[in-house]
């Protein structure tokens, strides 16, 4: 009985719009006390069900589990499908994870309109997670670009530096002109479908859903145009170089909470694996767009390592090396096989928690310091011990040191990359040498050496929300670190699967690779 119980319960949905049902609550809550309490209660609660899917998830699988679907708009093919496979489950834990973090921290960070910002946040969880469990295109569209609304007034309203305002609309426009681009795309596909099904007397002649989407070939210079358009929204979003100039403004103008949020959620990069890459596998192995994302991929890895190397504030450090480390992500992406698509999907949700780590640190020692430049720090470890180790640890992750979170991620895109082109994977390399360089070069002076004059006399160690914050990331580093095999695990279906799509193109029927039954 439980387990049916189980099976049929719409447990996406209640991940869907928990979050937004709590932001509406919130908005009938006077007292701020209890907005805080009420916000973390519901993103507990939303964590709870997300651990409560990860658990259930059958791993090893490349079915589309925890499968509701229902017809929204018949006569264009679009319908409310959610499901989650191996591509996918783990962002929805990463999303619900770090947005408890997000409201831990802003418990005693963010004093004004604390309302307000508490519903932002939940309300762009609501958003997120609707790109992470969304199989229609169009439903998909819709939370992709509900996003905005969020994340605007989130940059605008409680970012810390003076171009806030400039920031936020950048980013909006930014993205804007990438998902029109995109739309294009999808519609595009919806039109294919069409056509085949015309030409074929099935009964259904429109659908933007994924699984059927997947069962109709497209010709090659059309999957090109698609590759193309798609490319845009995604590249955009990444961002991928040289869409990037609006990621360094956000996340040094914004507040840390949509920091985290955009530099530790790849919906980009996500966006390439989970629709580009199975949709369009003739265009994304053609030899043109191969090269052309190779390259953007190690310009990337350089580019953003040597501006990081030279960057005096730390959170534009942590910009340039989200470029730096998205770049390593898209040419594990189009290595196109096995180890690369692996270590691409592991990085992205290891760069969830040591990326979005030190953007937390930065938190810490804005709350110390009032700012994060070079200039107001030195020799912090002898006043804050507990801090400079958490910012140790977070850091040798974020560089890829073997034991922790970062290395099996790294490893394995470089493994895919050699495999594929061992040019591409030399270039890769010199990243790592990079990266060990902008940030052992920035914790060195910043945290060791003689007390900076700068630095105050009686600043505090980390307190206990800030350690809870600490904790539970490094032991998540930790854990993938030393022990990633329930995560390979996870994924290793939907990977093995997205290889057998690759390798016969959109001729072969989804089911030759992907399991269409629901769990």
């Amino acid at each position: 009985m439980l387990e049916e119980l189980a099976a049929s319960f719409p447990i996406l949905s209640c991940l869907l719009f928990l979050p937004l049902v709590g932001a509406a609550v919130l908005w009938l809550v006077e007292d701020e006390d209890m907005v805080r309490t009420s916000a973390l209660t519901i993103s507990l609660v939303e964590l709870a069900l997300a651990i409560f899917v990860l658990i259930r998830f059958v791993p090893e699988s490349a079915a589309m589990q925890f499968s509701e679907h229902a017809s929204w708009i018949p006569g264009l093919g679009i319908s409310y499908h959610l499901a989650v496979d191996g591509i996918s489950v783990l962002f929805v834990g990463l999303t619900a994870f770090l947005t408890v973090l997000v409201v831990i921290y802003s418990w005693d960070t963010i004093r004004q309109q604390i309302k307000l910002y508490m519903m932002c946040v939940l309300a762009l969880e609501t958003t997120t997670m609707g790109v992470f469990v969304s199989l229609d295109l169009i439903l998909f569209f819709v939370f992709w670009e509900l996003m905005l609304i969020p994340s605007y007034f989130l940059i605008k309203l409680w970012g810390g530096g003076a171009e806030r305002h400039y920031a936020a609309l950048k980013y909006v426009l930014y993205t804007l002109l990438g998902s029109v681009f995109m739309l294009v795309g999808i519609a595009l596909l919806n039109l294919n479908f069409h056509q085949w099904a015309v030409l074929h007397h099935t009964d259904q002649v429109y659908s933007f859903d994924l699984l059927d989407l997947l069962t109709v070939p497209i010709p090659l210079s059309q999957q090109i145009l698609i590759f193309w358009l798609m490319f845009m929204g995604f590249a955009f979003k990444a961002p991928v170089f040289p869409f990037h100039t609006w990621l360094p403004d956000a996340l040094l103008e914004g507040p840390i909470g949509m920091s985290v949020v955009l530099a530790g959620l790849k919906l980009g990069t996500f966006g390439f694996m989970r629709f580009s890459i199975p949709l369009l596998p003739d265009a994304s192995k053609s030899q043109t767009v191969v090269a052309i994302l190779m390259c953007l991929g190690i310009a990337a890895i350089l580019y953003g390592a040597i501006m990081a190397l030279i960057q005096p504030d730390f959170r534009r450090l942590l910009a340039f090396s989200s470029i730096s480390h998205l770049g390593f992500i898209v040419i594990g992406l189009f290595a196109l096989n096995y180890q690369g698509l692996q270590g691409s999907l592991l990085t992205m949700i290891n760069l969830g928690f040591s990326t979005a780590g030190l953007f937390f640190i930065a938190g810490f020692l804005y709350s110390r310091q009032q700012t994060t430049h070079l200039s107001a720090f030195g020799g912090m470890a002898k006043q804050v011990p507990l801090l400079a180790s958490y910012f140790l640890l977070i850091g040798l992750a974020s560089i890829g040191l073997p034991g922790t979170n970062g290395f099996v991620g790294e490893f394995l895109i470089l493994l895919g990359t050699f495999k594929a082109n061992w040019v591409y994977g030399a270039f890769a390399v010199t990243g790592v040498v990079f990266g060990a360089a902008y940030f052992l070069w920035y914790y060195e002076r910043a945290i060791l050496g003689p007390l900076g004059k700068a630095v105050k006399s009686t600043m505090p160690d980390l307190q206990l929300r800030e350690m809870i914050i600490a904790v539970s990331l490094s032991v998540m580093i930790l854990w993938i670190g030393l022990y990633p095999s329930p995560f390979l695990r996870i994924m290793n279906g939907s990977i093995q699967a997205l290889v057998d799509r690759l390798d016969h193109g959109t001729v072969a029927s989804l089911t030759d690779s992907v399991q269409r039954q629901d769990h």
